[in-house]
């Protein structure tokens, strides 16, 4: 548990649920700008001294200083035009220099000479040049980048701490990787046929997994309110997603519905199966017996989804997740995280008050951490859900109770 602790001090997460490492890891998208010069400049810094020394050391009858042409190549990878230019001049002091103690220009043919000088300015303004393109790419990806993130977080309305009956709890971290901005999606509403919950992914990564995000949850928002079954409001997200995403783009989702006190309703469309943890910390897997296809693969199956009631008591936490956290692998044996085997202890009792489930999914996200070595190389989707002032239930009621 000392680890967990010391993950969670070195990541609090902020408002939108970005720690500060995937911060950080954004902005060296952004060019390493969050390094200090110090550090950026210390590989050409180095290899200044290396090719001295190994000149110096090697006696003036060798003439190693040729070799600094190396260092406008390395500054032109880390540093911006003006300091590629000023530890390119360090190093060009450090040439003249050495070739004065190697007896260069005394040599009657000065030619060698004159050829290693210009072609170290040459690198030099040409590195500086580069160093200039370089800039200007990085930021262009990091603006791509960073719209493509807003769009997921803009789409993600995150809920406040209570909905309806429910205390609510939620993790949402993007992918370190900026180029993997995946299709996560949750949702929750109150609504007149209860309160109603949508998790999902989309399957493949970037802008377009976002659109697809979009007709799903847009579809959801109108559908939860109309319709009084939840199998309806899953037809009415199937059909919009036959008409709006394209062939063969497919949508993982789990639909909930606290109606009833003391009952949940799930449906499952190839999603992640949720987790219920009783008071004690013990849990229980709720997998659907027959899940239904994701969603946009509808017409490739014969039949309707049937949904499943489950017992949902005051003192239950019912855990929802995405594939980024059980598929989320160890940094140093590559196994799955074991969400169904590690939740229990971490999330027992929670269920007391709001802030005990929200102390409760920071232990589940700072045991993922633990488990990855700090990085998730996928969007990641937390959600813990109590229902307040209910009676407990029975483990399993009939779907049309």
């Amino acid at each position: 548990m000392l680890s967990i602790r010391r993950v969670l001090r070195a990541a609090p997460p902020d408002t939108t649920g970005l720690a500060p490492a995937r911060r950080r890891s954004a902005l060296l998208a952004a060019d390493l700008q969050d390094l200090s010069f110090r550090r950026r400049a210390a590989p050409a810094l180095i290899a200044i001294l290396l090719v001295s020394l190994a000149d110096f050391f090697s006696g003036q009858d060798r003439y190693l200083a040729p070799l600094m042409v190396i260092v406008p190549s390395i500054a032109a990878l880390l540093l911006k035009p003006l300091e590629v230019l000023m530890v390119c001049g360090i190093g060009f002091l450090s040439l003249l220099w050495l070739s004065n103690y190697d007896q260069v220009a005394n040599i009657n043919d000065r030619r060698f000479l004159f050829g290693a000088l210009l072609s170290y300015l040459i690198l030099t303004l040409l590195s500086a040049y580069l160093a200039h393109l370089r800039m200007r790419r990085a930021a262009a990806f990091a603006a791509v980048s960073s719209v493509a993130e807003a769009a997921q977080r803009a789409l993600l309305r995150r809920p406040g701490p209570r909905v309806g009956p429910l205390r609510l709890a939620v993790r949402y971290v993007s992918a370190a990787d900026e180029a993997r901005i995946g299709g996560d999606l949750y949702s929750v509403l109150e609504t007149p046929n209860g309160t109603r919950v949508l998790v999902g992914d989309v399957r493949g990564k970037g802008l377009g997994a976002v659109q697809t995000a979009a007709v799903v949850l847009g579809a959801f928002r109108e559908a939860a309110y109309d319709e009084a079954k939840l199998g309806a409001v899953a037809a009415r997200i199937e059909a919009s997603v036959e008409r709006h995403v394209p062939d063969g783009e497919f949508t993982t989702a789990l639909f909930a519905e606290f109606g009833a006190p003391g009952s949940v309703e799930l449906l499952h469309f190839g999603h992640v199966p949720p987790i219920r943890v009783a008071r004690d910390g013990t849990t229980s897997v709720l997998e659907a017996e027959d899940p239904w296809v994701p969603l946009g693969l509808g017409r490739l199956a014969t039949g309707e989804p049937a949904s499943v009631r489950h017992g949902f008591g005051p003192d239950d936490v019912l855990v929802l997740c995405t594939d980024g956290v059980v598929e989320a692998r160890h940094h140093r044996t590559g196994e799955f995280y074991p969400l169904a085997e590690r939740v229990g202890p971490l999330v027992r009792d929670a269920a007391r008050s709001g802030a005990e489930l929200e102390a409760a999914v920071g232990r589940v996200y700072g045991d993922l951490l633990v488990h990855t070595g700090g990085e998730l190389g996928d969007d990641a989707l937390l959600m813990l859900i109590s229902r307040a002032d209910e009676e407990p239930a029975d483990d399993r009621l009939p779907a049309g109770a």
